[in-house]
């Protein structure tokens, strides 16, 4: 009943934004067509079929078959078993998780938003995290923690929150953020594969969202390396990175920018931690000016951190001050035109990459 609820109360938002995340896109050897949604779907679907330890638990990814339908018909498929629907109890649930990867299973557990994984901290940061160390290595925790994360629509302040910064300054934890489905599918694939927690930070409003995929992408072996970006578009002027919905943002911006001449490096991070610090340097170098993007607080954020790397790395290469674009540094307003305000958009960034290679007017001239 909770994600019905939460579904109705959506439905009318997503009608409006859903349009604003699609922008031309450009892959090599695209085969089909297929959504984020399926492509979860898919990768959880072929890694229980080859692991018979991995199992799935949260609220409603059962009989519901998902409160976004990612785990649609996988009940049916192997069972009550390995697909178990739990209470309305994050911190119960997700303890169970915690110990089941003690003795060896692979559990992904489901968070209807990443907000209520609050009630659950305790066992992600100080269980999960934690015990390979502080074991001597003796005990790992094959475990994933996935839902969607992040700003959506009309939802206020508890339910729009980014958690990227919170679980990435982490040590001991694997923060993955996809965008694609290219990148749905190949990390999650990777995320389940691997020995230690992963945090899964999807975007609900990309679930429904079709991206061109290849042949490669779709074989059952296709798996992402963890803690490696992918540079989505290539420039020589500006670097602007981005994770999850921000990187189409930046994307269209990139295609606004080459019509006045302006050729930007789009990095989709993919990989909050580790971070792929060399990529970024590497690509700072050539372009020798930084933009980043991230839907979160501006303070201790993923941006932040990403500007410290190329202070300490690239310094002597910029040729402009580090533009960061984040969120309004203020709880998520309800009301839709202030909501607005409080996320980056399209042309917050095309004007900081504009400001970062003097192509603007300064505002003091403007006075």
């Amino acid at each position: 009943m909770l994600a019905i609820a939460r579904q109705r109360m959506l439905g009318q938002s997503f009608k409006k934004i859903l349009p604003a995340v699609s922008v031309l896109r450009s892959y090599s050897s695209a085969a089909k067509q297929i959504t984020v949604r399926e492509a979860l779907n898919s990768a959880l679907d072929e890694e229980m079929s080859a692991d018979p330890k991995v199992f799935l638990m949260g609220e409603e990814v059962g009989e519901y078959q998902g409160a976004y339908k990612i785990t649609k018909g996988l009940l049916e498929k192997y069972g009550p078993e390995r697909v178990l629907d739990t209470p309305i109890t994050e911190a119960g649930f997700t303890g169970i998780g915690v110990g089941a990867a003690y003795y060896g299973l692979k559990p992904v557990v489901e968070f209807m938003t990443f907000n209520f994984s609050m009630q659950a901290i305790d066992h992600i940061i100080n269980s999960a995290a934690k015990s390979n160390y502080m074991s001597a290595g003796q005990i790992s925790v094959p475990i994933v923690f996935r839902g969607p994360n992040g700003a959506a629509a009309g939802v206020g302040a508890q339910h729009s929150q980014c958690y990227a910064a919170w679980y990435a300054s982490c040590p001991g934890l694997k923060v993955l953020s996809p965008y694609n489905s290219e990148d749905a599918r190949g990390l999650l694939k990777a995320a389940i594969r691997d020995p230690d927690p992963v945090v899964f930070l999807e975007n609900e409003l990309l679930y429904g969202e079709s991206f061109p995929v290849s042949d490669e992408v779709l074989d059952s072996s296709f798996c992402l390396p963890i803690g490696k970006a992918k540079i989505e578009r290539e420039g020589k002027d500006v670097t602007i990175t981005a994770f999850s919905k921000m990187v189409g943002y930046a994307l269209k911006v990139s295609e606004m920018l080459e019509r006045d001449g302006i050729y930007a490096e789009v990095i989709n991070l993919r990989s909050i931690r580790p971070l792929d610090r060399s990529t970024i340097n590497t690509s700072v170098r050539k372009t020798n000016r930084l933009i980043t993007v991230e839907e979160g607080f501006p303070q201790h954020g993923v941006g932040a951190e990403i500007c410290a790397s190329v202070v300490e790395e690239s310094f002597s290469y910029l040729d402009a001050p580090v533009e960061r674009i984040a969120g309004a540094d203020v709880p998520m307003p309800y009301a839709a035109n202030l909501e607005r305000m409080a996320v980056p958009q399209v042309e917050d960034i095309f004007r900081a990459a504009k400001r970062a290679c003097y192509r603007s007017v300064p505002l003091a001239a403007t006075a």
